[in-house]
């Protein structure tokens, strides 16, 4: 809160108790949020707080380079605080659920072929896209009945 409060003082804007609302309710959420969820959680602490004052610090928030907005191709636009270690996502195209991971190895693989072309790498981001375990594992229960009721 500190840095974001030191943001939107450096750049004239004014602090206001709603925009601070939402800010902690968003850091207060460890994983990857959209904007209804976040706006749900919000109304739980100050119903007065309209859904256009979560967009706008939301926006202040990846302005600031406290948060990060995310657009996956499952059409989810999501946003998490900004990681202090580098990471990627894998998400699912059932539930739409993002599963964090970083690897050691894919980044020096990442710094050698940037090399390799003589590459000045700034930032990079990965996306799998998949299935993920619960829902491979509903799947195979729904082919089961499915086979079941045909024998």
């Amino acid at each position: 809160m500190e840095q974001f409060n030191r943001y939107l003082m450096e750049r004239g804007l004014r602090h206001s108790l709603r925009r601070e609302q939402v800010a902690r309710v968003f850091f207060a959420i460890s994983h990857h949020v959209g904007i209804e969820e976040l706006y749900r959680r919000v109304q739980k602490i100050n119903p007065k707080i309209g859904i256009a004052t979560v967009y706008r610090t939301l926006n202040l928030l990846v302005d600031s380079g406290l948060a990060q907005k995310r657009n996956f191709e499952t059409g989810a636009v999501t946003y998490e605080r900004t990681p202090e270690i580098h990471h990627d996502h894998m998400i699912c195209t059932h539930c739409e659920k993002v599963i964090e991971f970083h690897n050691e190895k894919i980044e020096k693989l990442q710094d050698e072929i940037a090399e390799k072309y003589d590459f000045y790498l700034k930032s990079h981001k990965m996306e799998l896209y998949g299935v993920c375990h619960e829902c491979s594992l509903k799947n195979q229960k729904t082919k089961q009945k499915l086979h079941l009721t045909n024998v």
